[in-house]
């Protein structure tokens, strides 16, 4: 367990400390960071977790050896930069950068700080990232995605005729349109909440597309969580996870995920991904198009995600294959096997104020409350470890309301 301390304080921290192997930074220090975290540790790499404040879940775990804050990049590019070179340099050491949400990531590839090492193709990641750029890959290489119509092209009454009401209104990059508006997608259900957002986003200066509101099938929704080298795609590992229950129910996070056996959809992914020539961890994700009977490519995220941790479960560590890359470490990943990952506050919430499915076995919520899903291969949570138990203190005093952490991931 690490204490969440200032800049200057994890400096001297980590200048007084010494270092067999490169340390992973991790940014930020939530549920994905934690994931990432324990990832890591397990095999015996120190992890130094920084964010903006000190309330997400991972600063407070085992498997965290520093943690502190560094300028949040959105607010100064510059301030960050430094920030990271000056921890690189107290360390002694290069870092490797695990960057757990899309601004993050952005800081690391744009900013280029001295002595880190990117286990990500730093240079194409708006190829991956942008969705402009990304679906009209998508179209060239025949991989199915929802209808969009570029509203710098087509306007708002056009849109509204090609694609009809409702439809989704959703960035080109995500996480600055998430800081204006405070989602990342935004389904209107009229002309004039359509123009709004709009002209919202063009006040912010962010480019948004309009779409189709996909009729998907109610857990059904799957996504490739991959690890592919500089190698190449023939090379990736990696798994397919059916997010079978997420809260809110249709489009909300994630809280119980599966793997699943899909090699279309793999293939499809794959596909795209080596068209962009991007390497490093990804989540392309789809959804099942009820009225187009398939899949459809909504996203693809150039970063761990919420439930990294079950292709780690699976047998897919996606974290240390990338730190192996740019490292010394070696990694030989096993052949993937089933597992579930829950996210239990979310879960629980939805269990309690719906009607939905419980998709979880009775012997599975035994294995959960005793906490021996730690000596099973096929069972893992996002947060709750019993030999681990502060970041879950962390995650409920975000639910009771005594905290409240800026990401829900």
């Amino acid at each position: 367990m690490a204490e969440f301390v200032t800049h200057a304080e994890l400096v001297e921290r980590l200048t007084a400390a010494d270092f067999d192997r490169p340390p992973a930074l991790v940014a930020n220090a939530h549920i994905t960071g934690l994931g990432v975290a324990r990832a890591l540790s397990e095999h015996d790499i120190p992890v130094i977790a920084v964010d903006r404040v000190g309330d997400g879940a991972a600063p407070t775990s085992e498997a965290v050896d520093f943690a502190g804050r560094v300028t949040y990049p959105l607010d100064d590019r510059d301030g960050f930069r430094e920030d990271v070179e000056a921890l690189a340099d107290a360390a002694g050491t290069d870092l490797v950068a695990f960057a757990c949400m899309d601004e993050w990531v952005h800081a690391f590839a744009d900013a280029q700080p001295e002595g880190v090492r990117l286990p990500f193709a730093a240079d194409r990641v708006d190829a991956v990232l942008d969705k402009s750029s990304l679906y009209r890959i998508a179209d060239d290489l025949g991989v199915p995605y929802p209808e969009t119509r570029w509203l710098d092209e087509t306007s708002v009454d056009d849109a509204i005729d090609d694609l009809g009401l409702p439809l989704v209104v959703k960035p080109a990059l995500k996480r600055e349109f998430e800081e204006a508006v405070g989602t990342n997608v935004v389904e209107v259900e009229t002309k004039k909440e359509f123009r709004d957002v709009v002209a919202l986003a063009e006040e912010a200066g962010i480019e948004v597309l309009a779409q189709e509101k996909v009729s998907k099938a109610t857990g059904e929704d799957a996504s490739l969580a991959s690890y592919v080298p500089p190698s190449g795609t023939a090379d990736a590992i990696g798994i397919v996870g059916s997010a079978r229950v997420r809260n809110p129910i249709g489009y909300g996070t994630s809280c119980v995920v599966q793997r699943v056996e899909n090699d279309a959809l793999r293939e499809r992914a794959l596909s795209v991904l080596d068209e962009t020539d991007y390497h490093g961890i990804s989540e392309s994700e789809f959804v099942y198009d009820e009225a187009r009977d398939e899949y459809v490519l909504l996203d693809i995220n150039t970063r761990p995600w919420k439930w990294i941790g079950l292709p780690v479960q699976a047998g897919a560590n996606l974290p240390l294959a990338a730190y192996a890359s740019v490292t010394d470490t070696t990694y030989d990943a096993q052949e993937p096997h089933d597992a579930t990952w829950v996210y239990l506050p979310d879960y629980l919430e939805l269990l309690a104020t719906t009607d939905t499915h419980d998709v979880l076995t009775p012997t599975d919520w035994q294995t959960l409350i005793s906490g021996d899903y730690q000596i099973r291969d096929d069972l893992t949570t996002a947060v709750h470890h019993p030999d681990d138990p502060a970041p879950t203190y962390q995650i409920l005093r975000d639910v009771l309301g005594m905290q409240d952490y800026y990401c829900a991931c």
